[in-house]
């Protein structure tokens, strides 16, 4: 098991490296030079981006229970088309994960049927209802990487703080979907404008930034990892930014639709549109902007939420929240924020790589010698159509459908061996 990806741009965060060069894999380990021989496979990467492997630290995977939706072997199936090689599933499938069993039961599924490498995320509170805390220790022993009740906050304050006085012995991030209900209650979409032009309820931006300050002020008093999901206000932004400056154990993650799209996309009432947080305004869109170009938010995750045909075509107020993200990710990124000079392209791979797997603690995001190899190529110029019919996720609830990508995952590499070719 011999391979050799051939004059490639390495862009390797963690070293600093960006440089053309070869990679040497032996074994599914990236390795020093060695003389190919006739077994070796060659891998011509010239003009295109050699990268480690993405980590997708915000997927619902939806199993066990909503298989209707999306499975494992799915949803890890669209990861790998979509350039990542490794997923972090949140806990509320049916049951909710927030058992030992559960989490076990994630691994084994994901070593059995799984594309990418999976890391099941537990749940804060038993059945994610927010009244006490789940069984922590010992999902972390079954292999929980973090802890979250994503889709559901956790409003009960002390609750949160004991949460995170545990996370904190465990040695786990809290990611905190944060959402004050009381401020939220009834909303579709972003309160503005337009949900008064649609006769929407909407969902004001301090419904979110009430919970991220509560939560950084439980982060810096408890010394517990915190990591913010789904941030999508300038408040939000502004409070991160500040909380790193005190130097809070505080990271943040933006969503390709957050950082694309506003609440304009939900004209006509379109419920691929409708998700949670909801998008925001323009004055949003550019705060998320400014927060990954200065480092404020650290990762780019997907929030991939599918949902059915028809639970999506129905009235905008009875359809779920949610969209898919694993498929055009990458590609938003790349026309959105590196062909714009936003960010450079070392600084996209480190928010798809190295960022998501140091908060998450597990031994990927880089290319040096002895590393797993996990990679990610990319060409920067290949041009492409969404189109959901080609998605091999269940899912293909995406407002993206129509939008022209360019600079696309091309090879997907999982422990040496190739899961995914354009």
């Amino acid at each position: 098991m011999k391979l050799i990806i051939k004059g490639g741009r390495l862009l390797d965060p963690a070293s600093g490296r960006d440089e053309t060069t070869d990679v040497y894999v032996q074994d599914g380990i990236i390795c020093a030079r060695f003389e190919p021989d006739k077994s070796t496979e060659i891998v011509d990467a010239a003009g295109k981006i050699v990268a480690p492997g993405f980590i997708d630290m915000h997927v619902h995977l939806r199993e066990p229970g909503y298989e209707a939706k999306e499975t494992i072997a799915t949803g890890t199936a669209a990861a790998a088309r979509g350039g990542y090689t490794g997923v972090a599933c949140m806990p509320n499938t049916n049951p909710v994960a927030d058992n030992r069993f559960i989490i076990e039961f994630i691994c084994k599924r994901a070593a059995e049927e799984g594309r990418v490498n999976v890391y099941p995320i537990g749940a804060i509170t038993r059945g994610s209802r927010g009244e006490e805390l789940a069984e922590m220790g010992d999902m972390r022993d079954a292999g929980a990487v973090a802890f979250s009740d994503d889709g559901r906050p956790v409003s009960d304050a002390g609750l949160m703080r004991r949460a995170m006085q545990y996370c904190k012995m465990l040695d786990a991030p809290v990611i905190s979907h944060c959402e004050d209900q009381t401020l939220a209650a009834g909303g579709v979409m972003h309160e503005g404008y337009n949900s008064t032009i649609l006769g929407l309820k909407g969902i004001p931006a301090s419904a979110e930034e009430v919970m991220v300050a509560r939560d950084i002020i439980l982060a810096a008093e408890t010394g517990c990892p915190l990591h913010i999901a789904h941030i999508s206000t300038a408040g939000s932004v502004a409070l991160v930014r500040e909380a790193k400056k005190q130097g809070y154990p505080v990271t943040a993650e933006a969503t390709p639709q957050h950082f694309t799209l506003t609440d304009r996309a939900v004209t006509r009432y379109n419920t691929a549109a409708k998700v949670n947080p909801p998008l925001r305004g323009e004055k949003d869109v550019e705060a998320l902007r400014e927060g990954l170009a200065d480092g404020t938010i650290d990762v780019i995750a997907t929030d991939h939420a599918p949902h059915t045909f028809d639970e999506k075509n129905v009235e905008f107020d009875l359809a779920p929240f949610g969209l898919v993200g694993l498929e055009t990710a990458v590609g938003l990124v790349w026309t959105e924020l590196v062909h714009t000079g936003i960010l450079t392209p070392l600084q996209a791979v480190a928010k798809l790589s190295q960022h998501p797997a140091r908060i998450l603690g597990v031994d990927r995001g880089t290319l040096t010698e002895g590393s797993a190899a996990d990679i990610t190529i990319i060409d920067p110029v290949f041009t492409q159509t969404v189109d959901p019919e080609q998605f091999v996720g269940k899912g293909k609830n995406t407002p993206f459908a129509g939008r022209t990508l360019q600079g696309l995952p091309v090879i997907t590499i999982r422990s040496g061996l190739c899961i995914y070719a354009a």
